[in-house]
């Protein structure tokens, strides 16, 4: 029993890729345009580049925890059908 994953369509890729850019330039946008002195405006800087740091940190362990689960999975899938086959009900 094999278990392969879909990859995302370059559709979906693309559409990612938009959103987080438009997203990042809108909000250093917003920062530039603030009024107000450059402590403000490097202080959201900050924030906004550890909040970006952190989404991408967080959405990896996500990604590493499923994939390490579904490894995990696959592997008592292979040892049951190894026991069931060798498993004989008639000795």
């Amino acid at each position: 029993m094999s278990r392969v994953s879909e990859p995302h369509s370059p559709a979906w890729i693309a559409q990612v890729w938009i959103s987080f850019l438009l997203s990042f330039v809108a909000m250093l946008g917003g920062i530039w345009f603030l009024p107000g002195d450059g402590w403000t405006q490097g202080y959201l800087f900050m924030g906004l580049i550890f909040t970006v740091g952190s989404t991408m940190n967080l959405a990896k362990t996500v990604r590493d925890n499923h994939e390490a689960g579904k490894v995990h999975s696959v592997i008592h899938d292979a040892r049951l059908e190894k026991l069931l086959a060798e498993h004989d009900p008639l000795k």
